[in-house]
């Protein structure tokens, strides 16, 4: 058997990563010419799809002016706060921290933004193929979907090899992985802000819509005499998709950082060291590859009639079989992939030191590691999609549960999404010590690395979910389109729901292998060797960690009631000027129909708003915690947070998508009460419908976004590690906090952030009021312009 590979120069530890991500990028282009090559046959859904993505447009540039600002301070920040004159690396370690930490965001909002942009492209071309069957439908859908996959990916590891090939140059591994996590960093929070900013905004009009409109009002769910629906469209697109995307980014970018952290600090051997760097890089480049042929395989047939309610339970088992085998297929290829890779690093048999104490592995343990990453991801994915499902039993008892009204609906979802925390819990800690086993924590990060190695194709399932939602609105709203063709949206929606669900059950599980590495490689860099629970301060800290991911999903899901309160009143506002618009058996447009404009502007408003609240408490706490009670109580607090936020965000992710589904069950009349079926219209409907409402925010809001906090507040205690260690002596200190310059520096930066939130948060307050009084000296001409059209809507609907 041939030796591992030596003396591999910088791009060769790479190379792989490089290769694969611009193929990716090639790939994306082959695929975006084929959905935009899609004819949209009716001019209402061009004119449905352009307000949809004028709408997604102006809320991502809103955004991201707010989150420039953001970085652009930030960084600055760090360049003062990580300035040390001891040496001319410590000089500029806070300047190359805040360039990567510049680079990481503006990779991940771009990533967020093209996917938002073919999202809005491909949901008519959805519609329209949706006419020729569900397995057209999918075709697009699904395309879509996977150019925002390859994106993510593509940029990530494209944007992590390009610097890591800038620094290695002249910087040693430790120190250049050192300021590569300000890119992570960076990605972390455009993540974070584009997660909660887009779920507030999807959820509040999602809500809004519901309840005035099918709940109160009787009309069929994304009628377009609604005033909300297009604003619930636009949603999909900033919060499922765009929030989607840069989450993502962040996970995938964030467990390549931690492998290659450790990989840089864990070994001593130059050469293992830079095959314990380049392995990451291959690992994640392979999958790449191995996700673009598993896309191949997401093919379907139109042998079930979609107009069948009876059939939809066979629909759903058809379209999820198609999935897998695309996932199945990719994770296959990975795994010989990854032999391959192993064998030529490190060699399956060599002896490999790593560790502080002089453990010894093999290059075959690392083979097993990834290939833990890679199973318990799938595990963790088929349970959830067992919980969430309405094909499985979870589901439908939440669905029966309506017989006796919403309370019992609510109780069984609950339920539901809190056992589902079992399976994941236990195949997450058996990754862990299992992998701990075969090669330290190196190994534990290796896994999260083979776990999002099939992104591409797994993100790809779950971005594809809000294109067939928006298509299945569209077809509510275009005349043109038959009773069949939102059939056929709806079974594929059935699905979205279900991949997403999957999707945020992986993100969560990799998620939680990421930050276990990243937080040794925080502890190795403030040289803390071990968390002492003798330590008062150290208990303090697992209290405040394991609080802030209630208090972040209480902010979140109180910014959702709250910018949905905003919107109900708008619409009830619009249907009592207007009382006409309920009537579901006409569309109105033009000075009669609804002003969507408005609730899209309510959304943008309220969701920018609300934000910066829970965003800056996860950026500035681990500093604030770090500096005032020391790196001891810092990692208790990592500890803490990563507990509670693992188990909240499967229990909210999982109960939010058994009850949307659970809605859906319903809705394809599988419900019989007394020999009497359930459907659309009865008061188990409303039953579920209110659970769906309540799962809302669990499963698109508060949920996704425990997991970027997760990894948020590793990432930032890791880029601000140097400092840490200069002002806390860990040895004499003893983990006791409270040093006199660390206690100075956490006021300084309390008053600085809780100054800043305030003046941000009068000056939100300040345009609401002048919004509304413009408003209230405008007169009703102002309703001739609403953002579905006008004229040309009207014109073509009259025909």
């Amino acid at each position: 058997m041939a030796a591992p590979l030596t003396n591999l120069s910088t791009v060769d530890l790479v190379s792989v990563g490089l290769a694969a991500g611009l193929f990716a990028l090639v790939f994306v282009g082959f695929l975006w010419k084929q959905v935009n090559n899609y004819t949209v046959p009716s001019k209402t859904m061009e004119i449905i799809g352009d307000a949809i993505h004028r709408g997604a447009t102006a809320f991502l540039h809103a955004e991201y002016k707010m989150l420039a600002v953001f970085v652009v301070v930030v960084a600055l920040a760090l360049i003062g706060v990580l300035y040390d004159d001891s040496s001319s690396d410590s000089k500029l370690l806070g300047l190359w921290t805040g360039v990567s930490m510049i680079v990481g965001a503006v990779l991940s909002a771009a990533a967020g933004y093209i996917g938002m942009s073919i999202a809005t492209i491909a949901n008519t071309r959805t519609c329209a193929a949706s006419k020729d069957g569900l397995n057209a439908g999918l075709n697009v859908a699904f395309k879509s979907g996977t150019i925002m996959g390859l994106t993510v990916v593509s940029f990530g590891i494209l944007g992590l090899a390009i610097l890591f090939i800038i620094f290695a140059h002249y910087k040693s591994a430790a120190y250049t992985w050192q300021v590569l996590s300000g890119f992570g960093f960076g990605a972390s929070s455009i993540a974070l802000f584009a997660r909660v900013g887009g779920g507030i905004y999807t959820k509040a009009a999602d809500v809004g819509a519901d309840l005035v409109g099918k709940v109160e009002s009787g009309i069929p769910e994304d009628h377009a005499n609604n005033p909300a629906t297009i604003a619930d469209n636009v949603g999909d697109n900033v919060g499922d998709v765009a929030g989607m995307g840069a989450d993502l980014f962040e996970s995938y970018v964030g467990s390549i950082i931690a492998a290659c952290t450790l990989g840089a600090t864990e070994f001593t051997n130059s050469q293992h060291k830079n095959a314990a760097i380049a392995l990451p890089f291959w690992i994640s480049g392979f999958g790449i590859l191995c996700s673009i042929i598993g896309t191949f395989a997401v093919r379907t047939k139109d042998t079930i009639n979609v107009s069948d309610k009876n059939n939809a339970t066979k629909i759903l088992d058809q379209l999820l079989k198609t999935i897998r085998n695309g996932i199945w297929l990719a994770g296959f290829l990975v795994i010989v992939m990854s032999l391959v890779s192993c064998h030529l690093l490190f060699g399956l048999n060599e002896d490999i030191l790593y560790g502080a104490a002089g453990e010894t592995t093999q290059g075959w343990k690392f083979f097993l590691c990834i290939v833990i990453g890679l199973v318990v991801g799938n595990v963790i994915g088929a349970f959830t999609e067992y919980c969430t499902s309405y094909t499985e039993l979870p589901t439908q008892t939440i669905a029966k549960a309506s017989e006796y009204g919403p309370a019992t609906v609510v109780i069984q979802g609950l339920g539901v999404g809190m056992i589902s925390v079992v399976v994941p819990a236990i195949s997450i800690s058996v990754a862990i010590i299992a992998c701990d086993e075969c090669a330290g924590v190196y190994g534990v990060s290796i896994a999260a690395v083979g776990m999002l190695s099939t992104l591409g194709i797994t993100l790809a399932t779950d971005a594809y979910g809000p294109v067939a939602d928006n298509a299945g609105g569209i077809a509510e709203m275009d005349p043109s389109c038959s009773e069949a063709v939102r059939d056929t949206t709806d079974a594929l929606d059935a699905l979205g729901n279900t991949t997403a669900a999957t999707g945020k059950g992986f993100a969560i599980g990799s998620a939680v292998l990421t930050a276990t590495a990243l937080m040794s490689a925080f502890m190795n860099a403030v040289k803390v060797a071990y968390v002492d629970l003798k330590q008062p301060v150290v208990i303090v800290g697992l209290l405040i960690g394991a609080m802030l991911p209630f208090i972040f999903a209480a902010l979140t899901m109180l910014s959702v009631g709250s910018a949905a309160m905003s919107i109900i009143h708008e619409v009830r506002r619009q249907f009592r000027e207007k009382p006409y618009l309920k009537k579901a058996d006409k569309i109105y447009s033009g000075a009669e129909g609804p002003d969507s404009e408005k609730c899209i502007a309510i959304a943008t408003n309220a969701s920018l708003q609300e934000m910066v609240l829970p965003g800056g408490m996860a950026v500035f706490t681990p500093i604030i915690i770090g500096f005032l009670l020391g790196p001891g109580a810092l990692a208790g607090l990592l500890a803490g947070a990563l507990t509670s936020g693992f188990m909240l965000a499967v229990t909210m992710a999982n109960a939010g998508g058994a009850w949307d589904n659970a809605k859906k069950w319903v809705e394809k009349d599988n419900l019989v009460i007394n020999g009497k079926t359930c459907g659309k219209g009865t008061d188990a409907h409303a039953a579920v419908v209110t659970g769906d409402t309540i799962g809302d925010p669990f499963k698109d809001t508060s949920g996704p976004a425990l997991n970027v906090l997760i990894k948020l507040m590793t990432l930032v205690s890791l880029v601000v590690a140097p400092r840490f260690a200069k002002v806390y002596d860990t040895a004499r200190s003893q983990q006791r906090g409270f040093e006199e310059t660390g206690v100075i520096i956490a006021v300084i930066v309390f008053v600085v952030v809780f100054t800043a939130m305030f003046l941000l948060k009068k000056k939100f307050n300040n345009s609401n009021a002048q919004r509304m009084e413009e408003t209230g000296n405008k007169n009703s001409a102002t309703a001739s312009s609403p953002v579905i059209g006008a004229a040309a809507l009207e014109d073509t609907l009259s025909q």
